[in-house]
């Protein structure tokens, strides 16, 4: 490993060198253009001409001289060093934007950061891609002597990603890394090793990553949203050059689409799932249209371990896997078994979201922030100091049967084993109208614990306690009715991070207290003593015969759609 290490650190030494003669033989443009193929945000943009970039949820200001201020959270600086920013600034089109883009992207060119993350080769993937794909915009007009300075960099930048493959940390940047080098290849045609090394890497890159059913390696539709992403430009990237696509990406790209598809609601964002955010309809119908003219949807994702059930109008989403492997679950949550509900374009039952901070991150990884039984206050996988899962369900159970439109599912997972002696049984009914869902939750173990069902409610639902002990909810114009029984109901507060911002919002929950059950019905029993028969000592802590050993605890809930107009 260390020579290993000595060896790429001497390849990128030399790649970093100048360039013989200051670059004058090299093409004074890109031999083949290409185009950033998504929307930027214009409101950002013209933050951005002002001197201020918003990134990963931070704010600061940027300009000359600021690649390396230590006031950069490392999430910003990753994004502040990869230039995707230009898009925003591309989106405002003003003559102002495009100096501010070209006075920038000048600057780095005399004063690169000398930042680690800058040297990431998923960053300077990123950077090139984003120069070349932008470089009608801010390098077309400008002059002779910056398009060489800029050609010349991209040289660098690109012998630098060669040196750096294969890469340490695999992952969606990985592709990304391969995209730039990609980039470069296609702009300077006439390097003929940046191809080579392209086509050397990207078949193992992509065959490590993406699973047969077609679902990424980190089973997160947000990661298969930006893998989907960069493998389409990579294909757009061939295409203008007229070069043949990796029959791994073609493959890669028809399989991943109808997964993408597969993890929508109705209102077209995706299902948060490991760190997911909803975003956009229009981003996500682009990103499949560059990808495939197919319009497949996954019915079934075993290798990914999501279930997707739909009848009628409503869509079942159910995380049946274990959490990512090593070395891609640095955004896994421990969500095992949660699901997330919706009817038509209006989602009711979700889980928490990704967040955007640190913190935010960190708690909604948690079960708690999912759909899902809590045992104990804790969750079904614990997570390292350094991100990574420490502890994972051993073993997950999947069994799913359709009948005449109906759904039945059978989950189970023991990732409560060895911390409470438990295993957590889940039994989902989704009715072929899709006006019914009903649950059962079943804790089985050596002892009785504590747990509690969380249901999350989008913050477009409200909630009311009827009189009859049901909950009932209001989700624009439809209205649904929720019962449980086994435990005490009840609505508490909860948290939405669907988008950039977190937002209020309400849970349903369960709680099962066997602690506070013992003390009701003791209290129960002493009030009742003067009244009651005299207890047998034969009649005394007698176990159920049924299961010898072993303690059930059960909640039963269901959530169904009214018909008319409740009103509290």
């Amino acid at each position: 490993m260390t020579l290993k290490r000595m060896t790429r650190g001497a390849r990128l030494s030399l790649a970093r060198l100048p360039l013989f003669g200051g670059g004058r033989n090299l093409p004074a443009a890109p031999v083949h253009s290409m185009r950033d193929l998504w929307p930027g945000d214009p409101v950002a943009g013209a933050q951005l001409t002002r001197g201020s970039l918003t990134w990963a949820g931070y704010t600061h200001p940027i300009g000359p001289g600021l690649w390396d201020s230590p006031q950069f959270e490392p999430a910003f600086r990753e994004g502040l060093l990869g230039f995707r920013w230009l898009r925003d600034l591309r989106a405002v089109g003003t003559d102002a934007a495009r100096l501010k883009a070209r006075a920038l992207v000048d600057d780095w060119l005399h004063h690169p950061s000398q930042d680690p993350v800058a040297l990431e080769c998923g960053v300077i993937g990123a950077r090139v891609a984003a120069w070349l794909g932008h470089y009608d915009f801010f390098a077309a007009s400008a002059s002779d002597s910056f398009r060489q300075r800029l050609m010349a960099r991209l040289l660098v930048e690109g012998r630098t990603i060669a040196a750096i493959m294969p890469p340490e940390r695999h992952g969606w940047q990985s592709l990304t890394a391969l995209k730039g080098l990609l980039a470069v290849a296609v702009a300077m045609p006439e390097y003929t090793g940046f191809l080579t090394r392209y086509r050397r890497y990207i078949d193992a890159e992509v065959e490590s990553q993406i699973l047969p059913d077609g679902w990424h390696i980190e089973r997160s539709p947000e990661v298969q949203l930006r893998a989907l992403r960069e493998l389409a430009e990579m294909r757009a990237m061939m295409q203008a050059a007229r070069h043949a696509l990796p029959h791994s990406v073609a493959l890669a790209l028809d399989r991943m689409s109808p997964v993408l598809r597969a993890m929508r609601h109705g209102d077209g964002g995706l299902a948060l799932f490991n760190g997911s955010h909803e975003r956009t309809n229009a981003l996500i119908e682009m990103v499949l249209s560059q990808a495939t003219r197919t319009r497949v949807v996954a019915h079934t994702m075993p290798d990914g371990g999501f279930v997707r059930m739909q009848a009628a109008r409503s869509l079942l989403l159910v995380d049946a896997g274990i959490p990512a492997p090593p070395g891609y679950d640095h955004n896994a949550h421990a969500g095992t078994l949660s699901f997330e509900f919706s009817c038509a374009r209006q989602r009711l039952i979700v889980n928490c979201g990704g967040g955007v901070l640190p913190a935010w991150k960190d708690a909604l990884r948690q079960t708690a922030a999912h759909s899902v039984v809590v045992v104990e206050d804790m969750s079904s996988s614990e997570f390292a100091p350094d991100g990574t899962v420490a502890r994972r369900p051993p073993h997950v159970g999947v069994e799913h049967v359709v009948a005449e439109g109906a759904h039945w599912l059978d989950l189970s997972h023991d990732g409560y084993h060895a911390s409470a002696g438990a295993t957590y049984y889940r039994r989902l009914y989704l009715g072929a109208d899709g006006e019914v869902l009903r649950g059962e939750e079943t804790v089985e173990g050596e002892r009785e614990v504590a747990f509690v069902l969380r249901l999350h409610l989008h913050p477009s639902v409200t909630a009311v306690d009827a009189r009859d002990g049901s909950i009932l909810l209001g989700a624009g114009e439809q209205h649904w009715r929720f019962r449980a029984a086994g435990g005490t109901v009840g609505i508490e507060e909860s948290v939405y991070c669907g988008g950039q911002n977190p937002r209020a919002s309400l849970q349903l929950v369960v709680r099962v207290d066997p602690a506070a059950r013992k003390a009701r019905e003791e209290a129960e029993a002493e009030a009742e003593a003067d009244t009651a028969p005299p207890a047998q000592d034969d009649d005394m802590d007698m176990p159920d015969a049924s299961r010898p050993g072993m303690v059930r605890q059960v909640v039963r809930w269901a959530l169904q759609r009214e018909k008319i107009l409740l009103l509290a």
